[in-house]
């Protein structure tokens, strides 16, 4: 496994850290408040999907959605345990652009 950089600074041009990234440093330049306030939290969702028991003939799916807290320092926020398993939705096929609809209680939640 490779060393973790210290440095959190990406004059180099390497990202370190996704608080590096163009995007981020923009959403913190359009909403100033929202990046001074030290109390909110930003995450990182990420939702992947898998047919139970690998039956690719199967109609029904299991979903995941992880949250990753991303105002930790390098050394934690990639860490298993501070990724959440904040849901799982079982289905009868894939979620496909219903995926919206499973996941606005955790929006509404998290709001």
């Amino acid at each position: 496994m490779a060393p973790i950089r210290q440095s959190y600074d990406a004059a180099d041009g390497v990202m370190v850290h996704p608080s590096d990234g163009k995007a981020w440093k923009h959403f913190n330049s359009v909403h100033p408040h929202f990046s001074a306030e030290l109390r909110n939290v930003s995450f990182r969702l990420c939702i992947d999907g898998f047919n139970l028991f690998g039956l690719f003939s199967a109609s029904y799916s299991c979903w995941q959605v992880i949250l990753t807290v991303y105002n930790l320092p390098l050394e934690m926020c990639m860490r298993l345990e501070f990724m959440f398993l904040s849901t799982v939705i079982l289905g009868l096929s894939s979620l496909g652009w219903n995926i919206d609809v499973c996941l606005r209680p955790l929006i509404d939640e998290l709001t």
